[in-house]
């Protein structure tokens, strides 16, 4: 019988996005204020619309940052720059309303009750259920069209800031279908780019120029002459950013993880400190699950770790291999719960996550990427779960 074909599609979105100005811009306050002051409770939410950021949440600190002049650093990193763009760096409103951490979430975050009994043992700082993936699909153990569509996200916004096509704006968008057969990628079966531009160029410059000089580098041996390619397929593109869309932090949670293959729990990350779980939690499940597919235990694996406010054990941990698992989940299972970190501070402490290194995380996801400074990415389980597992 021949293997079953189906397609799958992801997307993602360059660093001019709306919603990604406003993930940037949540991260790059965490991370000004974790320079100084790593035990810093921080849950800072960001909107965006024409010639306007606000800038609000939670923040409890011993430090002091000008949020003012971290959103126009970030608008001008970003590359908005003039006011045809969206916004500009230097002329636009920044609005802030923060107050301080609940004091009654800080106490179940620092102190948790166990059966009346008080503990000093950190506990989660919510409740929510967080997911990690991994598959061997691609060497950086990410899904094939959320790889692609990210890289294709970066090459867009390197094409623009080094001026090789020097005609491009900020914002743009990405998007890949991914042709499997019996499971496994064989080729890229479509490939969507929409990006922002100035208004003289002719839309079928543009169409040649992002095949050449972005989708081809990127995409290289997946296409196939049956390829189909979607060039701002709604023609012109000019009004871009906050004038033609609002942005708001956390609107972008299936970019950030796998393109929508595996499950999702719902929460965002940006934005928000390690004590929250939406962060750490996600970021471990990925840890997890990614060393348990490096080992060789799994071509496919899903975890969710599940919590409760206030507590620190996870109320639930669930591997899933869908099938592809050579020992039995049950004892994979038993390996996560031996050898990884489960609770909030074990979490923090063995990813050293009270660092400021979250800006680069907000934008062309937060997993699959090489960078030493995104320690969930790490396989340094990969040799005694082997030796456990007994491969």
């Amino acid at each position: 019988m021949k293997p079953k074909r189906h397609l799958f599609t992801s997307e993602s979105v360059t660093e001019g996005h709306p919603d990604k100005i406003c993930d940037q811009i949540s991260d790059a306050v965490l991370d000004a204020i974790y320079k100084d002051d790593p035990q810093a409770r921080v849950a800072c939410e960001c909107f965006t619309k024409t010639g306007v950021v606000i800038v609000g949440g939670e923040i409890t600190t011993n430090t002091y940052v000008n949020i003012n002049d971290i959103v126009r650093r970030t608008l001008k990193d970003i590359g908005y720059t003039k006011a045809a763009y969206g916004i500009e760096h230097e002329t636009c409103a920044v609005l802030t309303h923060i107050e301080e951490q609940s004091p009654e979430i800080a106490a179940g975050v620092d102190q948790r009750s166990v059966e009346g009994k008080e503990s000093s043992e950190q506990g989660a700082g919510d409740q929510g259920m967080m997911f990690g993936y991994a598959t061997n699909e691609t060497s950086e153990y990410m899904p094939l069209p959320i790889f692609l569509a990210h890289k294709l996200a970066i090459k867009l916004a390197e094409t623009r800031k080094s001026n090789q096509l020097d005609y491009l704006r900020p914002d743009g968008k990405s998007q890949v279908t991914v042709e499997y057969e019996g499971g496994k990628p064989v080729r890229v079966h479509t490939v969507l780019v929409s990006t922002q531009h100035d208004e003289a160029v002719k839309h079928g410059k543009i169409k040649q120029d992002i095949i050449n000089h972005v989708i081809k580098p990127v995409c290289k041996d997946w296409l196939d002459d049956g390829t189909l390619y979607h060039v701002n397929p709604a023609g012109s593109f000019v009004r871009g950013g906050p004038f033609a869309d609002s942005g708001l932090t956390g609107r972008k949670i299936i970019v950030d993880t796998y393109g929508g293959m595996g499950r999702h729990g719902g929460g965002c990350f940006s934005g928000k400190d390690p004590t929250k779980v939406d962060r750490s939690g996600a970021y471990a499940a990925r840890y997890i699950a990614k060393n348990i597919v490096a080992a060789g235990l799994a071509e496919k694996c899903e975890v969710q770790l599940a919590y409760a406010i206030g507590v620190a054990q996870p109320v639930s941990v669930l591997v899933q291999c869908f099938h592809t698992n050579t020992i039995p989940e049950e004892k994979i299972a038993a390996l996560v719960n031996k050898h990884f970190p489960l609770k909030p501070a074990d979490i923090i402490r063995e990813l050293d996550l009270r660092r400021p290194v979250y800006k680069k995380t907000a934008v062309y996801g937060h997993f699959g990427r090489d960078d030493p400074d995104f320690t969930w990415e790490r396989i340094d389980k990969v040799n005694i779960l082997k030796k456990e597992a007994g491969s």
